[in-house]
């Protein structure tokens, strides 16, 4: 009976252990080698590295406005979505997009919504957006690939609290021109795989949703590249921890 007894320990001991290390161990995911950080938290390396997407209803002006404040769970700096010339939900007046720009890349993001409703969202290549928005679950909701895919399950840890997306994006192939295969992509949140190499058909939300957004209705993707884009819809919407690193 004592020996069963330290065996059952041992595997209960084990798996708390597990599963101790295991819940985020998403956040704070150190850029690997080859990879550069383009957004840690401070306003240096937001105007270093980023730019307003200037689309057809860009209405912001350099310097960008997105603010430097304090992170309300461990105290650094963190950069906010809320710029005020997107204030009413105004998507594509002030979005940021990296000056770089990519085709196939790995990408991982942490953000934070800081009240209900709380509205953003990560843009693939400055055209397909994987949202971010608090209280809604579908194919329009957290974490889906936007219209298109819904997330296998709900892993968004709430407001007031850190998430990540950890990205696998797979740019649209092309011959002679012709699109040959649609862009593709893998989606951890928080950890957990959630969209694994879907499809991604076009991009949705118009002209000023991003690049070839005002194409054939979105349908019509050209192979040039893009940055990673971030929305702003006038919400108070954290972001840090943000690197990229080409494939």
């Amino acid at each position: 009976m004592k020996l069963k007894t330290l065996a059952f320990t041992l595997i209960l001991f084990m798996l708390c252990t597990v599963g101790a290390f295991s819940q985020q161990p998403y956040l704070g995911t150190k850029a690997p080698k080859g990879a550069k950080v383009y957004l840690d938290g401070s306003a240096k390396s937001l105007h270093k590295n980023w730019k307003y997407w200037e689309g057809p209803r860009y209405s912001a002006e350099m310097p960008i406005k997105w603010p430097e404040v304090t992170d309300p769970v461990d105290g650094g700096k963190v950069i906010s979505s809320n710029d005020p010339a997107a204030a009413g939900g105004k998507y594509g007046a002030a979005d940021i997009v990296t000056k770089d720009e990519f085709r196939d890349f790995e990408a991982h993001v942490e953000f934070f919504i800081k009240n209900e409703g709380g509205n953003s969202g990560v843009y693939l290549q400055n055209r397909y957006e994987i949202q971010i928005l608090d209280g809604d679950y579908g194919t329009h909701g957290m974490a889906a690939v936007i219209n298109e895919h819904l997330p296998a399950s709900e892993e968004y840890n709430g407001i007031g609290k850190w998430n990540a997306y950890d990205i696998q994006f797979r740019a649209a192939r092309f011959v002679d021109g012709k699109l040959t295969e649609k862009a593709r992509v893998t989606l951890f949140f928080n950890g957990v795989k959630i969209h694994d190499d879907v499809e991604i058909q076009q991009v949705w939300g118009g002209p000023n949703s991003g690049i070839d957004g005002g194409n054939d209705g979105g349908k019509g993707i050209t192979d040039t590249p893009g940055g990673l884009k971030l929305q702003a819809e006038g919400h108070d919407v954290f972001y840090r921890n943000v690197w990229i690193k080409k494939i």
